[in-house]
């Protein structure tokens, strides 16, 4: 039986009390060492730092579970948040702990932040996706994105080099 889950009350985006939450989803990920770029987690308070950041068109959504655990987040961030030229182009990144992966997290995630990202004028988003990493590849598919290029070389988990695969929502 699948445990439920929820945005956090209709309000999803991440306040710096999730901090420590979202750290944990990370370790999780980056422990895996296979599924991001992503090889070392943030402190909570990095996390921290990291939250109280985020312009009005950036966010951190998040998904907990019945007891209030944070089981997954995605963020939203402006690719270049220094030119101009670049202000209508997004990037997203999705994580979750293993276990709530495949039950429609992602997807709910992806809706509040399509939305968010409407809202925000983002014209383009992006993703990078480790080439190994074939299902998020799939999932990102699934949701509309388009491969648009490769990253030879990209990023090396110990000691592996491994290719990003680069995927735009327009």
């Amino acid at each position: 039986v699948a445990r439920s889950w929820r945005l956090v009350d209709g309000e999803t985006q991440a306040s710096l009390s999730d901090a420590a939450g979202i750290a944990q989803v990370m370790e999780a990920v980056a422990a895996e060492r296979v599924y991001s770029a992503i090889d070392r987690a943030w402190t909570i308070e990095q996390e921290q730092r990291y939250l109280a950041t985020l312009s009005p068109r950036e966010a951190v959504h998040v998904a907990i579970d019945a007891t209030g655990r944070i089981v997954g987040f995605q963020s939203l961030n402006r690719w270049s948040p220094v030119l101009t030229s670049m202000a209508h182009v997004g990037q997203v990144g999705t994580f979750l702990l293993p276990e709530w992966r495949r039950r429609g997290v992602g997807r709910q995630l992806w809706q509040a932040t399509e939305c968010f990202a409407r809202n925000a004028a983002y014209r383009k988003l992006l993703i990078q996706v480790r080439a190994s990493n074939l299902g998020a590849q799939a999932f990102y598919r699934r949701l509309g994105f388009q491969e648009c290029g490769r990253l030879t070389h990209q990023v090396i988990v110990d000691g592996v080099p491994d290719d990003e695969i680069l995927m735009e929502f327009l």
